[in-house]
């Protein structure tokens, strides 16, 4: 798979506009801010496919990425502190739970929380929403150059407890500015895809 060979396809709100292929899809998930858009655009080695923005809550829609016509990435909004009305966040809340419950191109969600803090409420309203489904995980942890290397097991351990995160999921340490995760990122997502 060319990883370079990447362009978003479409941005869709409901069902009727998902990509009609039997493509794997791999959907990524995250608090606002929390460097999805840095994430997808380090694994893809590009620097602004998916728009980083100082504004949390820019994606609004799901974002369905083409890689070399082998799979899909699907950028879901972010959650947490966009500055948008309830009936706004209502709304994203549906057309994420109808994607995630009613797509059978599916195969895992890539769940990103921030490796500095402890994960929000919405972190985990979100990870046991998926084990609820029956969703496979991949949680990455980002950030990791923002803490010295003999925290990140105690950041790890932080993060597993808040989550009662199941042993079966994967947890990959991530940094895009290092690159740190960027093969366990690519192993874990390829394993759910063959």
């Amino acid at each position: 798979m060319n990883k370079h060979n990447a362009e978003i396809v479409i941005s869709a709100a409901s069902s009727k506009q998902y990509p009609e292929t039997d493509m794997p899809e791999i959907a990524l998930a995250g608090r606002s801010n929390v460097g999805k858009s840095s994430f997808i655009n380090t694994l893809l080695n590009r620097k602004n496919l998916a728009r980083t923005s100082g504004k949390p809550g820019k994606t609004q829609l799901l974002n369905f990425y083409n890689i070399d016509d082998t799979i899909h990435f699907v950028d879901v909004p972010g959650y947490g502190y966009a500055k948008v009305s309830k009936s706004e966040r209502a709304k994203w809340g549906k057309m994420i739970e109808e994607y995630l419950t009613t797509r059978s191109n599916l195969r895992a969600v890539v769940s990103l929380v921030d490796m500095r803090h402890e994960p929000s409420v919405d972190d985990v309203q979100m990870y046991e929403f998926l084990k609820y489904y029956g969703i496979p995980v991949i949680l990455v942890a980002t950030k990791a150059d923002k803490i010295p290397r003999g925290k990140w097991n105690k950041h790890e351990s932080m993060i597993k407890k808040a989550l009662q995160f199941d042993s079966t999921d994967d947890f990959i340490i991530f940094s895009s500015v290092d690159k740190t995760g960027y093969d366990q990122a690519w192993k874990a997502i390829e394993n759910h895809i063959n």
